[in-house]
């Protein structure tokens, strides 16, 4: 019987070790991604005054960035969050598996 209860715990040790490298992943990629929108949104709008004189498609760079660059970062920004939590969670269930 405690040969039972021993691998109940080592079981249950690994499914808490594979929970905090899942969630230490998912706020790393979730903190990365946000600091992306915020130079996209913060960082063009603050120094939009200097961006002006670069020119993009004939457009000035700021107007650039606030009519279509914004949105195409944050569509990207969406999409690279889909692909890492898919790896993440794969990850995470193949952790899972080898603990059963």
């Amino acid at each position: 019987m405690p040969a039972a209860l021993d691998s109940v715990a080592t079981q249950r040790r690994r499914l808490v070790a594979a929970r905090r490298i899942h969630w230490h992943r998912t706020r790393r990629v979730t903190a990365l991604l946000l600091l992306v929108w915020l130079a996209c949104g913060f960082c063009t709008v603050f120094f939009a005054r200097e961006l002006g004189a670069w020119l993009l498609f004939g457009w000035p760079l700021p107007f650039y960035l606030a009519a279509q660059g914004a949105s195409l970062v944050y569509l990207a920004i969406i999409g690279v969050y889909v692909l890492a939590m898919r790896r993440a969670d794969r990850q995470f269930l193949a952790l899972l598996k080898d603990t059963a």
